[in-house]
């Protein structure tokens, strides 16, 4: 287990802004996430401070490039899942298998937009249908669940299922596997079947019992965890309890979540979806998260 002081999972500006303003601070800082979306060849024009046009992967090598020149450790690995310590803090587990472990958390995951693409999928939600593992597994045991995703996040899960349940299964719904070999292996030794196939129609009366594929099989399910893509701030929301609307996560004015010690920014809590407005969201979430650090955190009162 590594330790640091604050956590932030993302690399894009907001959470590469709120890096800056932590690191220059003197808080031992670990950024987790590889290339964000917007840093490929986005030409960016209305961003303060460039006449010229900029692309987004040059604007975010140039905060990475300034976060580390204060000390932020910048580590290219994606997140699996992220839950409470048992003495207190947050961990968050890496793809690498690498885990870290920290008193203050910042959320600047952007948003996910990727849907399992399931008809009727909302009418079994809180009825059999979940996003969170960690917060619902407990009522699925001993029953069969499925898995619906296509990456190490669905892996990851499905793995975790088998704390409550030897019956799991995913469903690649019709994309192509991204999971390594190793995790494959890991599947296998566990009996977690992965279907080439996609779910289409969910069936039962009083809660989820069934799920219909698109080759035409039924398959017996009374949990659905989706899973699809890579785990986002949403996903870590349900894990954590964080109140959410819709896929944001709700922040007061200084980006403040429901839960001490968590604070989010940038396109995951929502609004004005724009580079100008995920980097002002940073360096607020930065400032509240020294300010918990410094007042609250064991680690500093020691």
């Amino acid at each position: 287990m590594e330790s640091t002081q604050l956590l932030i999972l993302g690399t894009g500006p907001a959470g590469t802004s709120a890096a800056i303003y932590a690191g220059r601070a003197g808080m031992k800082t670990v950024m987790l996430g590889c290339a964000p979306k917007f840093a490929g060849d986005y030409e960016i024009d209305n961003y303060y401070g460039f006449p010229e046009t900029i692309s987004g992967r040059e604007l975010q090598e140039r905060g990475l490039e300034q976060a580390q020149r204060f000390g932020v450790e910048a580590v290219c690995d994606r997140v699996l899942g992220v839950h409470f310590g048992e003495k207190g803090g947050f961990v968050a587990k890496t793809e690498s298998g690498r885990e870290f472990s920290a008193c203050g958390l910042v959320l600047a995951t952007g948003v996910s937009r990727v849907r399992p693409g399931v008809s009727n999928l909302e009418e079994y939600e809180g009825k059999g249908v979940s996003y969170c593992v960690s917060c619902d597994g407990f009522f699925f045991r001993n029953r069969p669940v499925l898995v619906a995703g296509e990456g190490l996040f669905a892996a990851n899960q499905a793995i975790e299922l088998t704390q409550f349940t030897k019956d799991v299964t995913i469903v690649l719904q019709g994309k192509k596997s991204t999971i390594t070999p190793e995790f494959m292996e890991r599947l296998s030794a566990m009996n977690i079947e992965v279907i080439d196939a996609k779910i289409e129609t969910l069936e039962g009366e009083d809660g989820l019992e069934r799920a219909l594929l698109s080759n035409g099989k039924t398959l017996n399910a009374h949990g659905l965890f989706i899973a699809m893509g890579q785990a986002s701030g949403n996903d870590f929301a349900y894990t954590l309890g964080l109140e959410r609307s819709g896929v944001f996560i709700k922040v007061d004015n200084e980006q403040r979540t429901n839960m001490p010690g968590i604070f989010a920014a940038g396109d995951c809590t929502g609004g004005f979806l724009q580079i100008a407005v995920a980097v002002g969201e940073g360096a607020k979430a930065a400032k509240s998260a020294i300010s918990w650090l410094k007042n609250e955190c064991p680690k500093n009162k020691e």
